[in-house]
């Protein structure tokens, strides 16, 4: 009888002509990301449809995967789709992304954008993601490092700044996102594909001049003065810290190439 129930509990079971075989509960979710990024999902749930009961949100926590990014990061999370708190039958919403990246070795030099998958009971079609014969569907963003100076001795912070991909992989104006229905999701695989751009740019406009080579900082009144605005001003120039210490006078190349005369 115990196992019976266990069975039961799996979830439902298909009529086969070759048996029975248990639906599965859940689904993967893992991430292709560039070197030194790394994901944080949140799950959060809602009451199934036509369902009257609530479960406090004390009840209710969202499982999270990859709390510890830093130091016990891995790509795959097994996500549940149908749990029961306080009796309640409850299904998953959506998944919240936070896409961490590191770019030096203080603990704060890291970037933080988010990403979301969201479930429903039904969408139109063309809100549905698509899966493979494999169970694989991918949704796919763009991510860009844009750099600014902080401090009297200028040095560089990043910003890092996603946006969803087309599918010929062109940025589009959201974040990375897909939806899904409860029926599709049971024994697939979601899959978040990023790509890192090739070129980094300044966070703020008017600080900067592009120059060959890279970016030069516009000095503005001193180094005392924190937005330094080029205001025209494209001959004095600053230099800068890099997350590393050293100081440098071009981005990101630190030091300009020098002509050799004979």
């Amino acid at each position: 009888m115990k196992r019976i129930l266990q069975s039961l509990m799996l979830g439902s079971c298909l009529a086969l002509t070759q048996g029975c075989v248990a639906k599965s509960n859940s689904f993967t979710f893992t991430a292709d990301l560039p070197p030194n990024f790394s994901y944080v999902a949140s799950v959060y749930y809602v009451p199934a449809k036509g369902q009257t009961c609530t479960v406090p949100r004390a009840d209710n926590l969202a499982p999270q995967f990859n709390r510890e990014w830093r130091t016990e990061y891995k790509p795959d999370a097994q996500i549940e789709i149908r749990r029961t708190r306080n009796g309640c039958d409850l299904v998953v919403h959506h998944v919240d992304l936070e896409i961490n990246a590191v770019y030096g070795q203080d603990w704060g030099d890291f970037g933080r954008e988010s990403a979301r998958v969201s479930v429903r009971e039904e969408l139109p079609e063309e809100d549905k993601g698509t899966f493979n014969t494999a169970g694989e569907s991918e949704f796919s963003g763009q991510c860009q490092w844009l750099f600014r100076t902080v401090g009297g001795l200028r040095r560089i912070v990043k910003i890092l700044d996603c946006k969803k991909s087309d599918a010929s992989g062109a940025p589009l104006k959201s974040r990375p996102f897909a939806a899904y229905t409860l029926d599709q999701l049971p024994g697939k695989a979601v899959r978040l594909k990023i790509k890192l751009a090739d070129e980094e740019r300044p966070a703020i406009g008017d600080t900067w001049v592009k120059v060959p080579g890279g970016w030069k900082r516009c000095m503005g009144d001193d180094f005392s003065d924190q937005y330094a605005f080029c205001y025209g001003n494209y001959k004095d120039f600053s230099t800068f810290r890099m997350p590393d210490g050293q100081s440098c006078t071009i981005y990101p190349g630190c030091t300009e190439d020098k002509e050799v005369t004979p």
